[in-house]
């Protein structure tokens, strides 16, 4: 996909399914698969250990191939220097990580960089950012604590509907959601969320995404 196809499958996409490249020590096509079966637009690779460039191209190859079969983006969490190596459309970087124009350089003209937000400053210098630095997504979270995310306090609701107010990018809600409260951030302004456990833990993947996918579909038909 060149850029602009990959700005559109982003604008349309509503759940991101974030998960390491063994997923409880297995092969993750399977359930890759069944998310994306499910309603996942995006799939990201993100490895907690550190990893050398050649394992983490190995590890790549399920999502860029689950994520072509079915016309979504498939993005490398922290390593934009690996994008083209990895088959990736694009990386996602943190806010002690590098700068986004930094990130956008070494992933290449054509990826997208996503940037992670906790708080109303760092959304609100996403959203003001412009060119290289502006990133072409940002996550917004955690809503609530997550063991994905130790020692990173909870920013709660009110930042989800701080962003629904005034984003000015696209920007998904992070941290904590699964079927039982998605519904909530649904309601305070959410379109787009990413999930972790709720998809990587369930005895059917598949279901789950797709009860996601369609709780936030619901509340923004209603709005």
């Amino acid at each position: 996909m060149n850029r602009a196809e990959r700005l559109a499958v982003l604008e349309r996409a509503r759940l991101y399914f974030v998960c390491d490249g063994r997923p409880n020590g297995a092969d993750p096509t399977p359930l890759l698969q069944a998310a994306m079966r499910g309603g996942a637009e995006i799939v990201q690779l993100r490895e907690k250990a550190p990893r050398c460039a050649e394992e983490l191209i190995s590890l790549a190859e399920p999502f860029r191939r689950v994520a072509a079969e079915h016309g979504g983006l498939f993005i490398l969490n922290d390593r934009p220097d690996l994008v083209a190596e990895c088959g990736a459309d694009g990386a996602h970087v943190g806010q002690d990580d590098m700068p986004v124009a930094e990130a956008r350089d070494a992933a290449g003209p054509d990826a997208l960089i996503g940037q992670s937000t906790h708080t109303v400053e760092q959304v609100d210098a996403a959203s003001a950012a412009q060119g290289p630095d502006r990133p072409d997504q940002v996550s917004v979270g955690p809503v609530w604590e997550t063991p994905t995310k130790e020692g990173r306090p909870a920013a709660g609701v009110e930042l989800v509907e701080y962003a629904a107010r005034a984003a000015t990018l696209p920007w998904f809600a992070i941290g904590g959601i699964d079927t039982g409260n998605v519904g909530e951030v649904a309601a305070a302004g959410a379109t787009r969320v990413v999930v972790v456990r709720a998809i990587r833990d369930a005895a059917d993947p598949e279901s789950v995404a797709r009860a996601l996918h369609d709780a936030l579909a619901a509340e923004a038909g209603v709005r």
